[in-house]
């Protein structure tokens, strides 16, 4: 990789070339795109965050929805008058969408302004696929590589300086029927444990305040110890920062990582545990490896360790064969858990999975009707979690102002409940005492304790 990047330094020279990396996609994404946009710096790349200024665009894909292809697609095609205003430009797209060979035929044919595409397996190839495009002076379109050893020390660009992205592991093993992930990034390796540390360590010596742990199942991770292992090694690092992980499988949550957390002030109480369905049938068409009991016992195990853990969840609504009943089994659990927050969706057959070919697909209409029930339950559930808040002085870390109010800034507590507040850019990366006056369901609102 090294050597590829000096290359292309040799290639572009001083000439104030611009990169864009466009992403699309869940927070491992996110993080994939921080790396891209570190090496294109390091290849003497400027980063733009427009499009129009760029010579050189990555789109990052997704492709958990057929919906986020064609969403990525459809953009992709925006840039053909880009090109035509500017021949020179060099357009890449990489992520999940282009492990596929039919999206990749499809970029070859129907995108001829399309450079090249890469695997999410060989993002360290970055450099080399683009020194290949200079030189050799065609399309590159990299498909079917095995994985890879995972690669150290690759540059990255971080977006923001109080919170970061640390991936520990890629890939998946657990083959869940609708899902697409095992197929795109391949098995599940993971990175030793010493250069996840090293990591760690340098960014809370820069001041980073929370770190977030990404894997497909972080508690499969094997980097040379157990994920419980490794969270204790973070947790003994000197410092002022929150260590939060996602995502966990429930059939591989172990009394070791719940003690790990329970006695570490450094992990942060919150714990997003996937459910999907609440019916033990249609758990087992999802080959999702655990039933109801088994996951309510997670849940006794966490809150038995830590009484005042945030749980939120993943639910996917109208699975091919899902019955009245089995959704009513769904509702059930809602009520019985009480999720802090749940992240919902309307189940669409993705090609490629199991439960694409699956009989009984249900009907729109009947999903539909369903969501809109869930979303009813679950709010209300939301609100009273919420309103528990209300009172309380808590600890939040300020991220900037949002979106439709300057003044208003946000933050997240330990628990991951979104907070708004009167503000300035002075306590922007930094962890402030926040007094909750109101509580709505999806967020909290206060006053700074000064």
């Amino acid at each position: 990789m090294n050597k590829y990047i000096e290359l292309i330094k040799q290639n572009i020279g001083a000439c104030g070339y611009n990169a864009c990396v466009v992403t699309f996609g869940c927070q491992q994404n996110e993080a994939d795109s921080e790396k891209l946009r570190g090496m294109a710096r390091a290849m003497g790349y400027d980063i733009v965050y427009d499009v129009k200024d760029a010579d050189l665009i990555v789109v990052n894909t997704c492709a958990v929805r057929e919906h986020a292809e064609l969403k990525a697609l459809s953009t992709i095609g925006q840039y053909k008058h880009l090109k035509a205003k500017n021949p020179d430009m060099l357009i890449g797209v990489c992520g999940c969408m282009v492990a596929q060979k039919h999206r990749v035929d499809e970029l070859k044919n129907s995108y001829p302004y399309v450079d090249f595409s890469f695997e999410p397996s060989s993002l360290d190839r970055f450099p080399e696929i683009l020194h290949g495009v200079f030189n050799q002076k065609g399309r590159m379109f990299s498909l079917g590589e095995n994985a890879r050893d995972i690669s150290e020390g690759i540059p990255v660009l971080r977006e923001s300086d109080s919170k970061a992205w640390v991936s520990i592991m890629y890939g998946c093993n657990n083959f869940c029927s609708y899902c697409i992930v095992p197929y795109v990034r391949d098995r599940e390796r993971s990175r030793e444990y010493r250069y996840v540390v090293e990591e760690v360590t340098e960014l809370v010596k820069s001041g980073v305040k929370e770190i977030t742990l990404l894997g497909q199942n972080v508690n499969s991770y094997n980097g040379g110890c157990t994920f419980a292992e490794l969270v204790e090694k973070l947790s003994a690092i000197e410092g002022d920062f929150l260590i939060r992980f996602m995502t966990s499988h429930p059939k591989d949550v172990s009394d070791e990582l719940v003690a790990a957390m329970a006695k570490s002030p450094r992990v942060a109480k919150h714990f997003h545990l996937p459910l999907q369905s609440g019916s033990d049938g249609i758990l087992k068409i999802m080959n999702r490896h655990y039933d109801r009991e088994h996951y309510l016992d997670n849940v006794k195990k966490l809150r038995t360790a830590m009484p005042d853990i945030a749980l939120t969840t993943d639910i996917i609504v109208g699975f091919p064969g899902e019955s009245d009943e089995d959704f009513e089994a769904t509702l059930d659990i809602l009520r019985e858990v009480r999720f802090d927050m749940i992240y919902s969706f309307i189940y669409s057959p993705r090609s490629g999975t199991p439960a694409a070919k699956m009989e009984n697909q249900v009907p729109q209409n009947v999903k539909s009707e369903r969501m809109q029930r869930l979303l009813e339950v679950q709010n209300q559930i939301s609100l009273e979690k919420n309103e528990e808040a209300v009172g309380k002085v808590l600890r939040v870390l300020a991220e900037g102002p949002s979106k439709n109010d300057s003044e208003v800034f946000t933050g997240r507590t330990e628990t991951n409940k979104l907070v708004h507040f009167i503000a300035d850019e002075s306590c922007i990366g930094k962890f402030i005492d926040v007094k909750i006056t109101r509580a709505e369901p999806f967020n909290l609102r206060g006053e700074i304790i000064k």
